[in-house]
């Protein structure tokens, strides 16, 4: 599938699961997860704290959220990056979004190993004004 096709693919799912959420409004981990949330998608913030955000539960991990997210978007370092795309596959997750500072070529090439689709050198928020 080419980029923008699967670009289109992901931006056309709708409940995400932003991992790296994040209470400071200032960071992108609150930004994407409200941006999402204002366009009407599904969004769980995920966070190893925990707590609420904007009212809105936030989840420790991938295996606690109420249902399994159609895209994972990742807001998070490089190598946690590389530890939630093996959690995803553990839970059959196939959708990984890298937001731009979040890439790792191991996250990269153990998704591409695992039969998980992946956009990254790209940012959601963006993508979505463009497609939506």
């Amino acid at each position: 599938m080419r980029d923008q096709d699967l670009i289109a693919d992901f931006v056309n799912r709708r409940v995400w699961a932003v991992v790296g959420a994040s209470q400071d409004r200032a960071k992108y981990g609150y930004r994407v997860f409200r941006s999402m949330r204002q366009a009407g998608y599904t969004v769980y913030p995920v966070n190893p704290k925990g707590g609420e955000l904007d009212g809105v539960t936030v989840y420790p991990s991938l295996a606690d959220l109420p249902q399994p997210p159609e895209v994972i978007d990742l807001v998070v370092p490089p190598e946690v990056t590389e530890q939630v795309v093996e959690e995803a596959h553990r839970l059959g997750l196939k959708r990984i979004w890298m937001q731009p500072g979040a890439e790792s070529p191991k996250a990269i090439a153990y998704c591409q190993a695992h039969g998980i689709e992946v956009v990254h050198q790209a940012c959601a928020m963006v993508h979505r004004r463009q497609w939506n």
